[in-house]
């Protein structure tokens, strides 16, 4: 059996990969790796488990624990800080401002549009941009303007770009039934869920306890997974994302934190400070600066402020010389420029095609660019993020997240909501089946 994203066979090629990202020299460690029988190509998901030794497997920890030793050169670690008041202290935090009338509606848009737009990326995640265009295509749905659906989809195109993916049955237009269980909503509940039991002084150690009572081991995974194994392993909650984890840097904090900007509406600073707190437990420089990025915007979206400003309060709450900001400014730079979609995903695409599709960079590159080319429009904000590829699930529910505030559940297109049927699967427990309008209230009364 080999469990995606902890075996060191596996995870050693990450970690190099990730240390050189950071400008650190680690030839020795990869030729010691390659000249032992190690492979520097990790593993595409699912494949078949490659025979490896108990000295191989040996040497993989040994060789994750010294990438850990080897820190980033001092300039890197000077504009990208890991710690809260070094993070807060380089960026430019903007004021709070009162909450919104209308706040229920914007709340609830934010829900709804966080699903509806994981739910149209779900079936096309990780498949190339021309895979996802050829599907589309197929199909008579490109430009992107609704679900994805299978009926008519060609068996060459199917065959070429892996179209088995598991969650076909649940998230193709024809085949939509509620809100499937997905980690972009399941991590949403377990904030939440934290709030609710300690608000805004919830720690890390929280964080961790949480995820061990509500969260399966197979429901958790790449960074995740890693502090999650780390946590069973012993380490404490400041330190478990920080040993022999190489996906520090990529999105999965930014996929838990739209909550505490929900019920900090206004409050960009408090909400990045609670993401801080989350994403810690797993997360390190870019992966953090994701989390509260989102937080940040989210706070004031759901006050009614425009593009321009979720993008002000998301940077505003993120250390300006780093490759986090960087990437959302390309983005929004590329989204506010005259190229046509598809061009614009190309410059995209040639800058950070060397990544990973779940690392962060790349992908807040896309929603940088969803953000402004979609101006706030729903529909064309979640069909371009997920037109840019890579994480499409995790984009595209970060950017209908912020969409949907922006436009309030009452004016979200039918077509887009109704298949939800106001219901949510998941195995967090006591969320199962529950109705985004629940989940809108009792966000709202930690507001009040």
């Amino acid at each position: 059996m080999r469990l995606t994203w902890t075996q060191p066979e596996d995870l050693v090629p990450h970690g190099i990969r990730a240390a050189r990202l950071d400008g650190i020299d680690v030839d020795d460690l990869a030729g010691e790796w390659v000249a032992a029988g190690g492979s520097l190509d990790a593993p595409a998901s699912g494949a078949t488990p490659r025979p490896v030794s108990e000295e191989l497997r040996a040497l993989g920890r040994a060789t994750l624990s010294r990438l850990d030793e080897r820190a980033a050169p001092a300039e890197l670690r000077r504009v990208e800080p890991d710690g809260l008041d070094e993070i807060l202290a380089s960026a430019r935090p903007v004021g709070a401002t009162g909450v919104p009338a209308d706040l229920d509606d914007r709340v609830h848009g934010a829900w709804l549009g966080r699903a509806a737009g994981c739910l149209l990326g779900k079936p096309v995640e990780k498949i190339p941009r021309e895979g996802i265009r050829a599907i589309a295509r197929g199909t008579g749905n490109w430009p992107i303007s609704g679900y994805f659906t299978e009926v008519g989809l060609p068996e060459d195109v199917a065959a070429r770009y892996a179209w088995n993916r598991r969650s076909r049955s649940t998230s193709l237009v024809e085949n939509i039934d509620g809100m499937p269980e997905d980690d972009d909503l399941n991590y949403p509940l377990i904030a939440l869920d934290l709030l609710e039991r300690h608000g805004d002084g919830f720690t890390t150690d929280d964080v961790a306890q949480s995820w061990l009572d509500n969260l399966p081991g197979g429901r958790v995974f790449t960074a995740e997974r890693v502090a999650y194994r780390n946590l069973l392993d012993g380490y404490e909650p400041e330190v478990a994302g920080a040993v022999r984890n190489p996906f520090r840097d990529w999105i999965g904090a930014q996929i838990r934190t739209d909550v505490y900007g929900w019920t900090h509406p206004g409050d960009p600073v408090t909400a990045a400070r609670l993401a801080w707190t989350d994403a810690r437990l797993s997360h390190g420089r870019n992966g953090v600066y994701g989390a509260m990025f989102a937080a940040a915007a989210c706070s004031v979206a759901v006050t009614g402020v425009g593009v321009a400003g979720v993008l002000e309060a998301g940077l505003s709450v993120v250390p300006p010389g780093s490759r986090f900001a960087a990437a959302v400014t390309l983005g929004a730079e590329l989204g506010a420029g005259p190229r046509p979609v598809e061009d614009a995903l190309d410059v995209i695409h040639d800058r950070y095609g060397d990544l990973h599709w779940v690392h962060v960079l790349n992908n807040a590159a896309v929603l940088g660019f969803a953000l402004v080319r979609g101006d706030g429009d729903y529909a064309r904000t979640i069909t371009t993020a997920v037109t840019g590829g890579w994480d499409t699930d995790s984009t595209g529910a970060t950017a209908g997240s912020i969409a949907g505030a922006s436009t309030g559940a009452s004016a979200l297109p039918a077509r887009w909501v109704d298949p939800l049927r106001n219901r949510l699967a998941t195995s967090i427990p006591g969320f199962d089946g529950i109705g985004f309008d629940e989940l809108s209230a009792r966000t709202v009364a930690l507001v009040r």
